[in-house]
Formats: C-alpha cells, structure tokens, sequence
C-alpha cells in the first residue's frame, strides 16, 4: 500500500518504525517482543506451514537457533530460514520479517560450520587481530544461511575456576576481556549492519563472579568492583565497538536479580552508557524469576518487572512475554508505552539489518559460504593459543626418533578437543533433554558426531611418528574410578621414550560433563582418576609431558613437580589435535599466555593477579599454614622453545591529568636459536591514591614474532583517561601522583620498571573515554 511508509527504505529507520509501531494491535506488539525456538515449527521431521499457522499469526520478534535447534547443514537451514520468513511476509497482517540468532561462542553452532577453539584458548593467543579474523568468518557464514545475531561475546570476568563456564570467558583481567571483546564485536558485526551479525554481549553482569562458582548463584560485589571490574568489559564493547545487543546474567546483585535490575538494564546501560540496541533474555531468565529467584508470584509479574528495568525480548520461548504480559497492560499493571518502547527498539534493529529489504537468503550460495571450511584460521588461532606451562628441556621432542607413549582418554577422542557450545556438544544437550516429535531435532545425533572433523590427537601425531614408535593405551576415562586400563598405559610408559600424557575434560552441558554450562566443580583436581593416572605413568621414570584439554585452569601441585613439560592447549577446537603435534615435534614455537591464574588448590579462591596490596597473603606470616599463598602458574604465564630479552625502557609523559599521556618504550629481542613469538605485557602500579588500587593491573600488551637474534621497538601509548578509576565518591578520575609501569613476559615475570607523575588537578570523567593503550611495533 502507498500510504505504508515503514516499507519506505528512503526514509529514516526512526520514521519507519514508529510508522509501524502505530499500526499494530497489542498483540501484535507483544509479539515483537518473543522469540520461538525453531523446532517448534517443525512436524514429522520437516518445517510445517500448519504450525507456522498456529503459533506466528501475529508475527514474532526472533527465531531461535534455525541451524543450532534443528541439526541442519548449510542448505537445509537457508532453505528453513527462507520458509519461516516468507510465511512472516505473507501470510501475517503487516509481514514484518523474523530475526533469526544462533549462538557462535566458538564456532556457528551448525553442521559444518568451522569448529575454532572455545574462548578460553582465543584469550591464550593475546592476539585481538586473529579473533576479529575468526569473527569476520563466522559473519560471512551466519549471514549466509539467513541468521542476523549471534549470542556471543561472553565478557564475564572469570576469577573462580570452580565455576563451569570459565571455559567461555576471556579470563580474569578486565582490560584483556574488553581487548578481545572489542575485537570479536568488531568482527562479528562489521561496518555495515545490512551485512553484519549482531553481536550479543553477555551476561550482564558480574555473572562469573557466582557464589561457590555455582551456575546462576548470587553475585557479592561492592559498586566500586563492579563498575571497575564487571561493567568495565560491557562498556568498552558498546561504547567502542558499538555491540548492538546486550544479555542479562541469570544471577542477583545484592537482592536484585539482574533481569528486573533497572540500575543495570536502563540507568547504566541507556542513560550512562548511551546504548540503543536491545536487551535479549537469556534462555527461560523472565520465568526464572518465578521459579528461580522467587521474587515474582506469578508470570505476569514477571513480565511487567523484567519490561519495566529495560528487558526487550524474551528468549527462546514466548513464556512471560505473550498472554501474561497482555493481560498485564490490559489490567493496568504495564503501561502500553513500557512495550511501545521495546517494541521500537526491536523494530529499529530490524530496520539497519535491512531485513524488511532483503528478507530472504541465496540457497545456492549458502553452502559456498562454509567452503573452504576456514581450517587454516581455525589451525593459526589453535596454534597461537597453546600454553608451554612448564618444560625441563624434553620438549621439542625428535620425530625423527622418538618413541611415543600416548596415553589418555582424551589422546584419541576428538570430542574432548571441543567446547560446551561447539556443535556436536550441544547438539547433544537437545537430544539429552526434548521430547519426542516436534520438539526433536529432525536428524539423527550420530549422523551429527559423524559430520564433524576433528583430528585427534593420536592422528595428529601418526603424521609426524611412524606406527612402530607410537605406543597408544587409554589408562582411564574421564570421569569415573576405574583404573584397569592403568596396567596397560604403565607398560607402554616403560617401553617409550617419552610418555605424553592427554587428560582434561569433556566439556558440554549433559550430565557427563566436567567442564561447560552447568558443570561446576567443587574442587580443582583433575575429574575421575587422572590425576593418578598421571602419576602412575610417572613412577615408571620415562618422562611426562602432561598435556591438559582442559575448560578450567586445574590445580595440579602434585603433579607438576613429577612431570618434565606441561602443556595447556584448552579446548583447541577441529584443528587443535594437529596444532599441538605441531608444538610437540618443533614444528611451531609454543607463544601462548596465561589469561587466568592456576591455584595450587581450590583453597586459595579467589586467587588472581590483580589483587589489591593487603590480598594475596595472610599477615603476618605471608603463607597458608598448609601450603604456600602464590599461585602455581601467574596470569600472564607462557613459556618458549626460545628466550627473549628486554631492554632500554623510556618512559615519556605528555600533558597533565585531564588531557595528558604515558609513552612507554622498549626494546624485545630473541637471544634464543629459534623464532618465536612473545607477548609484551604492560602493567601499571599506583600507590597512595585516594582509594586502595590493584598491585599492578594491565594496560596495554603486543604480541610480536621474532626471528632468532632479531629485536623490535615496542611503543605503548597510555592515555591518562585508560588509568581512570572510581574515588571515594564514586566519580570517576584520573588523580595526579606517582605511578609505576612494569614490562614483561607475565604479571610475575616484569623484566623492566620505571615510573612517571601525574601532574595537575584531579580529573572527573564522563561520558566515552580512551579505554585501551595503542601499542606500535618499530623495526
């Protein structure tokens, strides 16, 4: 029709929308404001028009998961997205189009989409660049199939191994998570919102810092901490990367559950922080609130809280944003206009990825997107996240003549190698907990696991290691206590050269899991007998090289004094068992850091870098009285096959508190026979400031390649406004004084200091500031 100017794309999205917005009913309106899992639509196995007829007459806001919920490849997904959008268009009153999301933590959650290594292993490689790279992938593979937001980043701050989903974070520094956040949203989303994928940011806030690091327990965080800390990753990736959308942790901060917070969700999030885009609910997080939290009688409360803090849209299932929330506008509970608000903010989203001009994607094209299937990224990000923990020189090993113990239950299992939001672990999760028929994924689960490639980490090694000098015994399963594979796995030690050892986790979010959403753990030790495994094999004295597939940093101070190397390849990922035959032969020089502290023992948590000066040792003594304060590995942390050197630190300040600049300049060198890459790591120290600071935090970091006998300029350019911090009035400032900067190769390895001042009056803050340092690397 003419006079339908929301179909207008000459006109402003702001027009547009509130065009639309005036010519929906209430349930219309609400309907904007859901999501539906994408097997609800499915009968028999196949998408039917009957059920699209029952449950979108009035339109819905997103379609959840079209490739993730149903198991389908390429093909079968751009065709499915084409279908529910085509009902959408033509069969409802005002035809406005689906958005569709998925997740894609550490990968497009669909068949045959690249599986890269889980977050965890991406904050290893200290490398922003490659994750922007990765995230550029999987907008071009997203997009294609006809999915337009990602439900990712996770940008908690993850500073409890206890807790599952570690695996899924960017470890415990702030300034390291909001680097890689930043980079991951930039990637994701692109330049152009009609090409790009929304990004997700999640889960605000202070998720990770859960009591006993159990899933979804409260959060016991002071402002000044949450703000610095927890909010801090959030901010950079909306006000820096311009994230268009943003999740809500499932817990409480002080009584207040995050969904229903107002504080989070509308004065921080829109009136300080000027974010436009739209809050989505994490899975089932309104009927949480019932059921969970407690604090609402009903649904309809429910509603009406979570819509008047700031909550959008409702996920995966339209349970509390649906009839309950309409019955509470029409009772006078929620006034129409709290839904108008959303509604426009869902319409206008809607409106910049140019949905409503080109709903529909190119079946032909779709498959093309994943093909070539990105290995080589996926195998450049596995490699760069490798950690060399400890070695007494066994590492490399000659696989020229080297005989091999490969011993493990993760040392030919490649579904260990995987994340708990990779494609098969998850798909997984739908087959464990839906029903029959429609709710069922249409595929089978072992046609699933058997549309993945991953290379194990035996397979990895027959490449390089002829049969005759690879001797393989499992020793033990994951989880469990059996141990009469121990005889098997001892014997093969004691005819081997060298015994490498692959234990960690399987990660996902069954009941079979060790590591991933749900799977918390009490204590640090390695799940099931591996731990005893490890040190059985040891008693042989062949040599260990322990290597952890692992989701979590585990507390091994019984083992790491029994073993000759230790190497940490997290959750690598398809190519993960192929980058690490690569670092065990030579053939690539390990350069992976520490984005999390390893304890020694669960009895040190909270135990991380960045603590302030009265923490991290008891007075008066310093030490526990059963074992040592000091970490077993510090944040930071990452050994090479070759050594690097720093020298001739300047340090350069420019200007005063309220517009000034540190200019931090070293030189790097590899003194070492062999190339290899070190990331230089700035950390700053301030003392005698107005409120007590962390003994050293990280502002700026590089990670540079060298050839043997090579060096490099490293220049970090510090804007004061990056040092800012909250004083005892809770403003935000950069304050005169004396500080101090540390460079080196981890938070306990500074290998060079200096100091500059501050000068000037304090400084207030407000509005956007310069959040990162720009490092530079001269010839």
């Amino acid at each position: 029709m003419s006079d339908e100017r929301y179909r207008d794309p000459s006109r402003p999205i702001e027009h547009r929308a509130n065009d639309l917005l005036e010519r929906m009913s209430l349930e219309e309106k609400v309907a904007q404001l859901a999501g539906l899992w994408s097997f609800r639509l499915f009968e028999n196995g196949a998408y039917s028009p009957s059920r699209a007829e029952e449950v979108l007459a009035n339109g819905i806001g997103q379609i959840a998961r079209p490739a993730g919920g149903s198991g389908y490849g390429a093909e079968e997904s751009a065709r499915l997205s084409n279908a529910i959008q085509e009902f959408l268009i033509e069969e409802t009153r005002l035809g406005i189009p689906a958005l569709m999301h998925d997740e894609c933590l550490s990968g497009f959650l669909m068949k045959g989409s690249t599986l890269f290594p889980q977050a965890i292993g991406l904050a290893s490689t200290w490398n922003p660049d490659a994750v922007e790279r990765m995230t550029e992938v999987l907008r071009r593979q997203m997009r294609a199939v006809g999915v337009h937001q990602g439900l990712a980043p996770v940008l908690d701050v993850a500073r409890d191994p206890r807790w599952g989903r570690v695996e899924e974070t960017f470890g415990e520094d702030p300034y390291l998570v909001a680097s890689m956040g930043v980079a991951y949203v930039r990637g994701l989303q692109g330049e152009d919102p009609s090409e790009g994928v929304v990004a997700t940011v999640k889960h605000f806030a202070g998720y990770g810092a859960s009591e006993g690091g159990m899933n979804m327990a409260p959060a016991h965080i002071p402002e000044r901490e949450l703000r610095e800390v927890y909010l801090f990753p959030f901010e950079c990736a909306i006000r820096a990367a311009g994230a268009m959308s943003v999740m809500n942790s499932y817990g409480e901060i002080d009584g207040i559950p995050c969904a229903m917070s107002r504080v989070l969700l509308t004065e921080i999030l829109r009136d300080e922080w000027g974010f436009e885009g739209v809050v989505v609910a994490d899975y089932g997080t309104i009927l949480r609130l019932v059921e969970h939290h407690r604090v609402a009688p009903d649904r309809q409360e429910a509603a009406a809280r979570c819509l008047e803090a700031g909550l959008d849209l409702e996920l995966p299932d339209p349970d509390c944003y649906a009839a309950p929330l309409i019955a509470a506008v029409r009772g006078g509970r929620v006034p129409e206009a709290a839904v108008d608000r959303s509604v426009l903010r869902v319409l206008r989203t809607k409106f910049r990825l140019g949905l409503f001009e080109r709903p529909y994607v190119d079946v032909e094209r779709s498959k093309a997107a994943q093909v070539p299937r990105h290995r080589e990224t996926a195998l450049e990000l596995a490699r760069e996240s490798i950690v060399l923990l400890k070695n007494d020189g066994v590492l490399p090993l000659d696989a020229e003549k080297v005989r091999i113990a490969l011993i493990g239950p993760s040392a030919d299992e490649p579904r260990n190698l995987l994340g708990d939001y990779a494609y098969p672990a998850h798909m997984e999760l739908m087959f464990a907990t839906r029903g029959e028929g429609s709710v069922r994924p249409p595929v089978d689960l072992d046609e699933i696991v058997a549309s993945v490639e991953v290379t194990s980490v035996l397979a990895a090694v027959s490449q390089y290691v002829a049969g005759d000098r690879i001797v393989h015994a499992t020793g033990c399963d994951v989880t469990g206590d059996r141990r009469d594979g121990f005889d098997e796995a001892i014997e093969a030690a004691r005819t081997c050269d060298v015994a490498v050892v692959v234990v960690g986790d399987r990660s996902g979010l069954t009941a079979e899991c060790t590591s991933g959403e749900t799977r918390d753990l009490a204590n640090l030790k390695l799940p099931g007998v591996q731990e005893e495994l490890v040190l059985a094999v040891a008693e042989t004295g062949t040599p260990v090289v322990l290597v952890l597939a692992s989701g979590r940093p585990y507390a091994l101070a019984r083992l790491v004094d029994r073993v000759a190397a230790i190497v940490e390849i997290w959750l690598p990922g398809e190519t993960g068992g192929e980058a690490l035959a690569e670092v065990l032969f030579g053939i690539a020089n390990p350069g992976g850091k520490l984005p999390v502290t390893f304890p020694r023992s669960a009895g040190q948590i909270p135990i991380y870098y960045a603590h302030k000066p009265s923490g991290g040792h008891t007075e008066w003594w310093g030490d526990y009285v059963d074992e040592g304060a000091a970490p077993l590995f510090p944040f930071g942390h990452g050994l090479s096959y070759t050594a690097f050197e720093y020298s001739n630190l300047a340090v350069d300040v420019r200007g005063a508190a309220e517009d000034g600049a540190v200019r931090v300049v070293l030189d790097v060198r590899n003194a070492g026979a062999r190339a290899g890459d070190e990331v230089v790591q700035l950390y700053v120290k301030r003392e005698h400031a107005s409120v007590t600071r962390p003994v050293q935090e990280l502002k700026g970091f590089r990670r540079i390649r060298l050839e043997p006998g090579d060096a490099r300029r490293v220049a970090f350019d510090v804007p004061f406004d990056a040092l800012a911090f909250y004083d005892p009035e809770m403003r935000r400032v950069v304050e005169p004084g004396e500080y101090e900067v540390l460079v080196g190769g981890s938070a306990a390895d500074v290998r060079l200091r200096g100091r500059f001042e501050i000068a000037g009056e304090t400084h207030v803050l407000s509005g956007p500031r310069s959040y990162f340092s720009a490092a530079n690397v001269e010839e």
